[in-house]
C-alpha cells in the first residue's frame, strides 16, 4: 500500500461517492474502520440498513455470514467483503448436513436461527433472530410450539431462562465469547469493586449470573453510555470499547480477560478486515459475494420473517 492513512480515509470516501458505496461495520471492527463507516451496528441493525440502503454496492466490514446476509437481501446490488476468510467460528459449529438431520428427527419443532450462521442453515430455517430480538421473537410464538434453537448454546440457554420455554438447543458456540474467564473477571471486581460488569449473551452461564446487565451488542454500548456508573468490564468482542469510548470518553472500560494469556477476547475472523485491505476492495471492487438463487431466495424467508416481526415489535 503506497498510500498513509491520513490519504486511505480520504480515498475511500472519494471512491464511495464515485462509486455510489456504502460501507456497513460491525461493532467488532477495529477502530480505523468503524470510523470509515457510513453505519456500525449489530448484526439486526446491518441487516436493516442492508435491507434499505439505495447503493450500488455494499462493502460489509464484518464476517463471512454477514456479508452473506446482506446478498440474501440485496441481490441486485454487488457485496463485497474486504477478506474472504473472515469466518465465523460460531458459524462453523453447526453444519448443514448434520443440522439438517437433526431437523428431521424433531420434526414438530419450529427452528428459530440465530443470525450468525450459514445461508445453507437460514434456508433450512423458519425465523433468523438477532440476541438483539431473540427474546421478543420466541415470546412472539404461542408457547405450546416447540422450537429448535440454533446454533449457539449459550444464546438459547439465556433465551430459554428469559422466557420460562425449553427449547431444544444446537451445541454450537462462539471461541470469543466461551473464552472469558469468570475467576479473572472476578479478580478485576475486587480490584475495582465499583465497576458494572455487562456482557453479551452468548457468554457462558458462569459469567452472565455475575453479569450487572446482559445485552445484545447494541444494548451494551447504549446501556454503558446512558449509565451513572465511570467504570465497566465488558465481556464481549474489544472491538465494541471503541465505540464506548467515543460515546462516553469520561467513562473507563475494560476488557474482560479470557482464561489463557491470548488475546482471545479478540475474533481473529473479524481482525482479518484492515484499513488496506477495505481500500483495495472498494477500488478493485472484489472480492465478492457470489449466490446460487435458488439457495439465495430459501435463505431469504427466515430473514425476512425476523424482519417483517421485529418491524411489528418495533424493535
Amino acid at each position: 500500500m503506497d498510500l498513509i492513512a491520513t490519504d486511505i480515509f480520504e480515498e475511500i470516501k472519494k471512491l464511495k461517492v464515485a462509486k455510489n458505496a456504502i460501507i456497513l461495520a460491525h461493532y467488532y471492527q477495529e477502530g480505523d474502520i468503524q470510523d470509515v463507516a457510513d453505519y456500525i451496528g449489530d448484526s439486526l441493525g446491518l441487516s436493516q440498513q442492508a435491507a434499505k440502503t439505495e447503493a450500488d454496492i455494499i462493502v460489509f466490514a464484518g464476517v463471512h455470514f454477514m456479508a452473506e446476509t446482506a446478498k440474501i437481501l440485496c441481490p441486485q446490488k454487488k457485496v463485497l467483503l474486504p477478506d474472504l476468510k473472515a469466518g465465523c467460528s460460531l458459524a462453523d459449529s453447526c453444519p448443514p448436513i448434520k443440522f439438517k438431520k437433526f431437523k428431521e428427527e424433531n420434526p414438530n419443532h419450529l427452528v428459530i436461527s440465530y443470525i450468525n450462521c450459514t445461508a445453507e442453515i437460514k434456508a433450512l430455517t423458519d425465523i433468523v433472530c438477532t440476541s438483539s430480538n431473540a427474546v421478543q421473537i420466541v415470546n412472539s410464538l404461542p408457547k405450546d410450539q416447540p422450537i429448535i434453537f440454533a446454533p449457539d448454546k449459550n444464546l438459547g440457554r439465556y433465551v430459554n431462562k428469559i422466557t420460562g420455554r425449553n427449547m431444544l438447543l444446537w451445541d454450537g458456540s462462539c471461541m470469543v465469547h466461551e473464552i472469558f474467564s469468570a475467576k479473572k473477571i472476578t479478580q478485576i471486581k475486587h480490584a475495582h469493586p465499583s465497576a458494572i460488569l455487562v456482557a453479551h449473551p452468548e457468554c457462558e452461564e458462569s459469567v452472565l449470573e455475575m453479569a450487572d446487565f446482559i445485552g445484545s451488542t447494541t444494548a451494551l454500548l447504549n446501556f454503558v453510555v446512558k449509565s451513572n456508573a465511570k467504570e465497566f468490564i465488558v465481556a464481549t468482542e474489544s472491538g465494541i470499547l471503541h465505540e464506548m469510548a467515543k460515546r462516553a470518553p469520561h467513562k473507563t472500560f475494560i476488557p474482560a480477560p479470557p482464561n489463557n494469556n491470548c488475546a482471545c477476547n479478540d475474533c481473529p475472523h473479524m481482525k482479518l478486515n484492515t484499513l488496506e485491505k477495505l481500500y483495495a476492495c472498494l477500488k478493485n471492487e472484489t472480492p465478492e459475494i457470489i449466490m446460487d438463487e435458488v439457495l439465495r431466495k430459501q435463505a431469504e424467508k427466515s430473514i425476512l420473517k425476523m424482519l417483517e416481526i421485529s418491524a411489528q415489535l418495533g424493535l
